[in-house]
């Protein structure tokens, strides 16, 4: 038997997907996979902000199309990445287990965020990072960023800018931890919804979803699911600053989720706990708790301005 996997190109995109590869060949050695790479709108793009470019699912809707058409059997994606409703037809099976969902910082000379000079020069293109930054020190100066790891690495080695945020998930998993200057706890700069999960997603075949099952992870399904449940509730896209993150504590889920203006001049946050048979409920509960507390004019706000903007068409 031959499986192909629909995957991005970039470095990181091909390392997850490696992974999965790997245990999937070890776990059933007469078993052929294969790695068929796939451009997406997201890849293609990259002289503007995704903010800017619009749209949902910039990195995942061409390889979802080829697993629609039955030219790949499975996709490796980043659940940051993945929208909150899928094609019909389509649906992730499997959870591994979540690597750090923090983000970090990359600084010259070690500084940290606290230390960073004032008016300092800081790239990211994600709207919810920046909001956050701009909430804690609104002095910063943000510049947008686009392009893989080394790329936006490379930034700060120039002296272009004094740090650059990124994932600690892709940083480890790139074998670049020793990158980080800092890494920045959720409880100061919450993550992006599945930041630091992955996905595997397939048709509904259950053939293929039994093979694949040794992979699931159960608390990162159930805290993922409950993210992509507040997210949906919100109809977040990446024009919005929101964020969540969800944690396990024995058999109940602690929730957080935020809202935020562009600008990091105001921030919603909100948070939930239950049981965790009800993780979607419970990221549900938390986004209408923030809808209830003021955040829905943000998102009108924001929403808005997106329309008005007409894009042509989530940040590593």
């Amino acid at each position: 038997m031959m499986l192909r996997i629909g995957t991005r190109g970039s470095k990181l995109a091909l390392k997850q997907s490696e992974w999965v590869k790997g245990k999937v060949e070890a776990r059933y050695p007469g078993m052929g996979v294969e790695l068929v790479r796939i451009k997406t709108t997201g890849d293609k793009i990259l002289d503007s902000p995704l903010s800017q470019i619009g749209g949902k699912g910039l990195f995942v809707k061409e390889i979802e199309d080829a697993l629609l058409e039955k030219r790949v059997d499975l996709a490796v994606h980043s659940m940051k990445d993945v929208p909150a409703a899928l094609p019909d037809g389509l649906m992730l099976s499997t959870y591994p287990e979540r690597e750090d969902p923090s983000d970090a910082l990359i600084s010259v000379d070690g500084l940290t965020l606290d230390e960073l000079p004032v008016a300092a020069r800081v790239g990211t293109s994600s709207l919810r990072r920046g909001a956050q930054l701009l909430h804690i020190r609104p002095d910063l100066k943000l510049v947008p960023l686009r392009g893989n790891v080394d790329t936006r690495l490379r930034k700060v080695e120039s002296g272009d800018l004094h740090a650059v945020i990124l994932a600690c998930a892709g940083l480890k998993r790139l074998g670049l931890a020793g990158r980080i200057t800092q890494v920045i706890p959720p409880d100061q700069v919450l993550p992006a919804v599945g930041q630091g999960a992955l996905g595997v997603e397939v048709r509904d075949d259950a053939g293929l979803i039994h093979i694949l099952e040794f992979l699931d992870h159960e608390p990162t399904r159930i805290t993922v699911r409950a993210e992509r449940a507040f997210l949906k509730e919100l109809e977040g896209g990446c024009q919005v600053p929101i964020a969540a993150f969800a944690q396990l504590d024995g058999d109940r889920i602690l929730f957080r989720g935020m809202v935020a203006e562009l600008d990091g001049s105001r921030i919603f946050k909100e948070e939930t706990a239950g049981s965790q048979d009800q993780a979607e409920a419970i990221g549900i509960a938390c986004a209408r708790n923030l809808i209830a507390s003021g955040a829905d004019k943000v998102l009108e706000k924001v929403y808005g301005w997106a329309r008005d903007a007409r894009p042509l068409h989530d940040d590593p």
